[in-house]
């Protein structure tokens, strides 16, 4: 692992910084606007971020297409660090919400930029450690950002100025990389009818996920300062809030392996309405039980990306995977865009516990929609369940993390051995169908 990390430093440094400052700009926007604005406003922020990182996707394609990795991440780079600052600049909310759109554009073309240096560099053995290695510099980045809170709780241009300097910092390793160039990208297809029909199920849960982390993301910050937290405080909440998502990825990945993914989906969820409950009722609550209770919360909401994705490439074939991460990106950005407007409705008219309360309402979404008894298994790829891979949360990735799974690779391989072989006269040509839902 020491070989793999020293092979990759400058790419994970990059990838922490840029999260670092990504997940400082979230919480200091999210403060700022406390003071001056309601949730609506703070909500929409947020929705204007997931939309640049959903049609990031489409640009960024092009972008690297036409100028090259390096002239496309530099480029994406200095217009961040230029909107970043510009945020000091102006008040004006309209505006920022443009600068926020932007940011959430240009950082998902630097995404793509690394990740394709990643999967062109990582050999087919080393997959994993290297996709790890990736996950844990994002999540690294994410929790440094809010602590940075804990040792300058002022809200003044000192932290846009920081967030800045992490943008342009996160230059210098990618341009000094001694890596090759990545080969040319290829756009992957949504194939929209095909993955609704073959995977429902994995689709509600990507887009419930969604609702759930662009409303954390978005308005945790300002559900702390309404329940009375100092800017320390929130700081610590958001970082231990990520840490959770963190640390819960790999006791995950075990029982995801052991158990079946749909009873652990609608667990997970019914878990999940029981741990939001004591918040979403509650129009005070004290300092530990918020603690208690957003830490439980997350390690309960961040497990139901992981696990979709997992259970979806159970029912998708190999060479189809990376299509499927692009399907399933956009599902998320799409939920991840709604669910902070929708929060933030809520918490306008309602109150700050209502964000505690939209997480029940759609965790109560799966456990009423995911059901075993509604998977045929009917397209199930053998071998399934396949190895679980811990993944981040759509935050910090692009549709080229499905390349550093080593099972794309295995599936690969073993469908091309398969097709190899003439099928007995008598073996049944498999259709098209519905593999997780019930006709």
């Amino acid at each position: 692992m020491s070989l793999i990390f020293k092979s990759f430093s400058s790419l994970y440094f990059a990838s922490l910084l840029m999260l670092l400052g990504s997940g400082l700009l979230s919480t200091y926007l999210g403060l700022r606007l406390s003071q001056t604005a309601d949730g609506l406003w703070v909500g929409a922020l947020m929705t204007a971020n997931y939309l640049g990182l959903v049609l990031g996707g489409k640009f960024g394609h092009r972008l690297i297409a036409r100028v090259g990795h390096i002239r496309a991440y530099v480029a994406c780079a200095g217009v961040v660090t230029a909107a970043v600052l510009v945020h000091g600049l102006s008040d004006w909310l309209p505006a920022w919400l443009l600068l926020r759109m932007l940011v959430g554009l240009c950082m998902m073309c630097q995404y793509m930029v690394i990740e394709s240096w990643l999967n062109e560099q990582a050999d087919i053995n080393q997959r994993g450690q290297v996709f790890a290695g990736y996950m844990a510099a994002s999540y690294l980045g994410l929790i440094l950002g809010q602590l940075v809170l804990v040792v300058h709780p002022a809200l003044g241009l000192e932290l846009l100025m920081l967030v800045a300097l992490c943008f342009a910092l996160c230059l210098v390793p990618v341009a000094l990389t001694h890596k090759l160039h990545p080969a040319p990208l290829h756009p992957a297809p949504l194939e929209l009818r095909f993955f609704i029909s073959r995977v429902p199920l994995s689709l509600t849960t990507i887009a419930v996920s969604g609702l759930l982390i662009g409303a954390f993301y978005g308005l945790a910050p300002l559900y702390g300062t309404r329940m009375g937290l100092s800017t320390e405080q929130v700081g610590l909440f958001m970082g231990c809030s990520i840490l959770a998502g963190l640390l819960v990825q790999w006791p995950l990945g075990w029982l995801s392996d052991r158990q079946d993914r749909v009873q652990l989906i609608r667990g997970c969820a019914a878990l999940l309405v029981l741990a939001a409950l004591p918040l979403a009722l509650l129009a005070e609550a004290t300092l530990a039980l918020l603690f208690a209770v957003g830490f439980l919360v997350c390690a309960l909401q961040f497990s139901l990306y992981p696990l979709a994705v997992a259970l979806a490439n159970d029912h998708v074939e190999g060479e189809r995977r990376v299509s499927l991460t692009a399907m399933l990106l956009v599902t998320f950005g799409v939920g991840a865009s709604i669910g902070p407007l929708l929060a933030g409705v809520l918490m306008r008219y309602l109150g700050a516990n209502m964000l505690y309360a939209f997480v029940c309402v759609c965790a109560m979404i799966l456990v009423i929609r995911v059901r075993p008894e509604r998977v045929t298994h009917l397209h199930q790829v053998e071998d399934a369940p396949l190895h679980h891979i811990p993944m981040p949360d759509s935050t910090t990735s692009s549709p080229l993390t499905a390349a550093l799974d080593p099972r794309v690779d295995e599936q690969v391989v073993h469908e091309q051995m398969h097709d190899s072989e003439p099928p007995a006269e008598d073996e049944p040509v498999a259709q098209d169908g519905e593999s997780e839902t019930r006709p």
